[in-house]
């Protein structure tokens, strides 16, 4: 067994040495497979902390090269240790810059005004005339999902790695620091709107 792939596997899921190693023999020497079990017991670690407070965190800001645009979040945690350790502080900066990217309109498709949903169904509606009953659900039911995806913040690709979800990344850092991590609220600003 390799000590490297032992650090590189603690420092990539927060797991403990032990727990490294138990992983790696487990997987029989396989890294990802070994990196795959940790994410996934931390996962279920994740569930175990949904009802917990959030009462730590820090706001964090992204302000584009142009100065033209940014963004601000608050990122909730459980305790301060973990609002001032680096993946926390890794993780404020690039959400800051994904929302300044992508502009979503709300953090979940519960939180999205009513009017935007209309607008979007309206205009898909339009859109579709003429097509078929049978598959004019099935489309529209379609295009509403991609309009949530490329909304709602949670749901959005992740600007540096579209294999992951917003959602995803919070779950990462949840089950790295061993604490619940949350977007408590973000807001984005351009000059002119």
């Amino acid at each position: 067994m390799d000590v490297e792939d032992i650090r590189k596997l603690r420092e990539e899921t927060g797991a403990g040495i032990l727990d490294c190693k138990k992983a790696l023999d487990g997987s029989g020497g396989d890294y990802q497979k070994a990196f795959d079990e940790l994410v996934k017991k931390g996962m279920s670690k994740i569930a175990k902390r949904e009802g917990r407070e959030t009462p730590e965190g820090t706001i964090g800001t992204y302000i584009h090269s142009n100065g033209k645009v940014g963004a601000m979040v608050e990122l909730n945690c459980e305790t301060d240790f973990v609002a001032k350790n680096d993946i926390f502080q890794q993780l404020v900066k690039d959400v800051c810059m994904h929302i300044t990217a992508l502009n979503p309109l709300a953090l979940t498709s519960e939180e999205l005004p009513e009017e935007a949903i209309n607008e979007h169904k309206a205009a898909v509606l339009k859109e579709m005339e003429g097509k078929p009953k049978e598959i004019l659900d099935k489309i529209v039911d379609g295009k509403m999902a991609s309009f949530y995806k490329e909304n709602c913040l949670l749901a959005q690709s992740f600007i540096k790695d579209g294999d992951k979800t917003i959602q995803d990344l919070l779950n990462d850092a949840s089950a790295k620091t061993g604490e619940k991590v949350k977007i408590g609220k973000f807001a984005r600003f351009e000059v002119g709107k």
